[in-house]
């Protein structure tokens, strides 16, 4: 007996409260973080998006991407035109699937239960969990090299430390301690809210800006321009299986697919929006432009260097260690490196902490939502980085980390659906209430299991799965015409999903699609937002006298309410 009053007191202690006077309810489908937000918590402007987006590209991975396609042989115009067009396409899928957010005010936890069911949408929960665990981990170790970096510009020693590690260890002392300190710096942050993030999303996007443009500018005034790499043409083997055209293609799916984890869950941060025209002013120009311009900043800046150090540095890291002489530098070498390699590493924290620790949270939040909210789960999130091991994934496990780059292939279909489902068959229309309860739902459909969804996505990513495969084992000669589809990916996984699932929708319809609640249940809109949706203020007392809390959930407003609310929406 006494056991079990224990862990009923444990359970009270650890079980999330919400704020009942703003419906924040907790229980099996819902807490405070996975309601749809209230206008008081929609805080983000256009800078916040911008800085949302800019965080993503302001990143080592982004500044090496033109390398990705010169060491392919393309050309530098080539390499560029992929950059253009992708950024492109990244900008148009970004908004598309974010708009559910910006229009409901739900995350991409409750946005997928219209579509796959309330207990089918942990299919892609789990999947997302598991990619931000990862790549949680593995920019933590990124990151941790920058840390490394800046150490060794304030002492240099540091460069030279003894590795105390035996030979079974993949890593050294040197990088292993980087880690630690941009795990432990990187911790306090994740006690900001999202609705907190523009002073950080400002000091990063402005320190990280302007230390690149510092480093081009010193790169081209010390080697005076720049080196050949500037200048490179086509440059394909004459052997080669793969035209220009086709490689060009492959590019283009790759830097889409680099960030489709970004594009999934897109409506995570949409939600928070204080107005529409914020989101898609400060995400189209933070797509085009800051994600295009960091890609030519670091092109040029490796093509100057080249002309400086004789040889082409893509990785800022190495660079950074060149340019004070592994700490061997002047004072004024090391301060720079400093600033520099601070900047990277400030701005790999937060976009860390945006894109996988945060996110990592609100996905954990809808499996487990009567003891998790986004802070709890971004804090497993972050110490998952401990168990994942990510110095085994980098220096060994390169075929595993090449997999969770491809698993575009997965991600496609579910966005195929997700802008199928919302556009074409809900008609962006979608009933809240049933979002949040099994009960009479609407999108209970089979047992919480919408089976149209996982057949649709399963034809998705089935013809390109086997070109993902190929490619990963580096066959010396694969089918060509599964590398072909694989080189189509993105855009074949979400055309697929998106046609099938029609098409089941079509042959085996689901009632009351394009249904909504008739109240505002959860205090969502603002006066001007359910006037055009075309639903009642929860806080409209004319119609909602004697209606209150629980009761609004499952009520059908008929009577005289009814009548007064076909009156209030003509």
């Amino acid at each position: 007996m006494a056991i079990r009053q224990r862990f009923v007191a444990l359970n009270e202690s650890v079980r999330l409260r919400g704020d009942a006077a703003q419906h924040e309810q907790t229980d099996a489908w819902s807490n405070r973080d996975l309601i749809p937000l209230p206008p008081s918590r929609r805080t983000w402007g256009w800078f916040n998006f911008f800085g949302f987006w800019s965080i993503a590209s302001l990143n080592l991975a982004n500044w090496q991407t033109p390398n990705t396609y010169l060491t392919q042989g393309l050309s530098v115009r080539q390499a560029m035109l992929i950059i253009v067009v992708g950024r492109v396409f990244i900008a148009m899928f970004s908004t598309l699937i974010a708009w559910a957010g910006l229009k409901w005010h739900v995350g991409f936890t409750v946005q997928n239960r219209y579509s796959w069911g309330l207990r089918a949408s942990y299919i892609p929960l789990l999947q997302r969990i598991l990619l931000n665990f990862i790549w949680n981990a593995v920019q933590c170790w990124n990151g941790g090299r920058l840390c490394a970096v800046c150490i060794t510009a304030i002492w240099p020693s540091f460069a030279r430390i003894e590795n105390t590690f035996g030979p079974d260890m993949p890593t050294t002392t040197y990088e292993f301690v980087g880690f630690v300190v941009f795990w432990f710096l990187s911790t306090p942050f994740l006690w900001i809210r999202p609705e907190n993030f523009r002073i950080p999303f400002l000091v990063v996007c402005t320190w990280c800006s302007v230390g690149m443009l510092a480093w081009m500018i010193w790169a081209l005034t010390v080697a005076k321009g720049v080196g050949p790499l500037w200048n490179t043409g086509q440059q394909i083997p004459a052997g080669s299986s793969w035209s220009s055209s086709w490689l060009i293609m492959a590019g283009i799916n790759q830097s889409i697919g680099s960030l489709a984890a970004g594009i999934t869950n897109g409506s995570d941060f949409s939600r928070y929006a204080s107005a529409r025209r914020h989101y898609v002013i400060g995400t189209i120009t933070s797509c085009l432009i800051t994600g295009i311009l960091v890609s030519l900043i670091g092109l040029v800046t490796a093509a100057a260097a080249q002309k400086i150090y004789g040889e082409v540095y893509w990785n800022p890291p190495d660079l950074l260690m060149v340019m004070m002489d592994n700490g061997n530098g002047s004072s004024k070498a090391r301060a720079g490196v400093f600033f520099l390699s601070a900047g990277f590493a400030f701005t790999a924290m937060f976009e860390n902490i945006c894109g996988n620790a945060i996110a990592g949270g609100i996905d954990l939040a809808g499996l487990f939502p009567r003891y998790v909210d986004i802070r709890r789960g971004a804090i497993i999130t972050f110490l998952a980085a401990w168990i994942v091991q990510p110095w085994q994934l980098i220096n060994r496990a390169t075929t595993f980390i090449a997999v969770l780059s491809s698993f575009s292939v997965f991600l496609a279909p579910m966005i195929g659906i997700m802008a199928c489902d919302y556009y074409i068959l809900r008609k962006r229309r979608v009933r809240l209430s049933h979002l949040y309860r099994t009960e009479d739902s609407t999108y209970y459909f089979w047992k919480g299991i919408n089976w149209r969804a996982i057949s649709a996505w399963i034809c998705g990513w089935g013809p390109t799965i086997g070109g993902l495969v190929v490619t990963v084992r580096m066959d010396p000669s694969p089918p060509r015409p599964l590398v072909q589809l694989y080189y189509m990916a993105f855009l074949i996984g979400f055309f697929i999903s998106a046609t099938v699932f029609y098409v089941l929708n079509l042959a085996f319809p689901v009632p009351d699609m394009n249904q909504i609640d008739d109240v505002d249940v959860y205090g969502t809109f603002t006066a001007e937002e359910a006037r055009r949706i075309g639903v009642v203020p929860l806080s409209d007392n004319t119609f909602l006298d004697g209606i209150n809390g629980p009761e609004i959930q499952t009520s059908v407003v008929s009577g005289e309410k009814g009548q007064a609310l076909q009156d209030y929406n003509a």
